[in-house]
């Protein structure tokens, strides 16, 4: 497959945005658990906190799932941007 079908797919793939600004732990990994728990394999999710133990949650939640962190971006205030696919 050429880069360029992939990005086209990726541009074609709808990707499920969760904000979990302004939450706390252990909330934001909460509302993230729920929202997903019926999304197939492959789905790429967005998930926005600005949760001081957020990032560190993520990767532990991660880890046991099999889910990946594909990127992630700092937004403003504080707000970071994940971009998960689900195993």
């Amino acid at each position: 497959m050429t880069d360029q079908t992939e990005a086209h797919q990726e541009v074609d793939q709808e990707v499920h945005q969760i904000d979990a600004v302004g939450l706390v732990c252990p909330l934001p990994i909460l509302r993230l658990k729920k929202r997903i728990q019926n999304l197939p394999s492959g789905t790429q999710v967005e998930f926005l906190a600005d949760d001081p133990s957020g990032r560190r949650d993520l990767q532990l939640l991660c880890e046991l799932t099999g889910h990946r962190i594909e990127w992630i971006r700092e937004e403003d205030a504080g707000v970071l941007r994940y971009r998960i696919r689900l195993s």
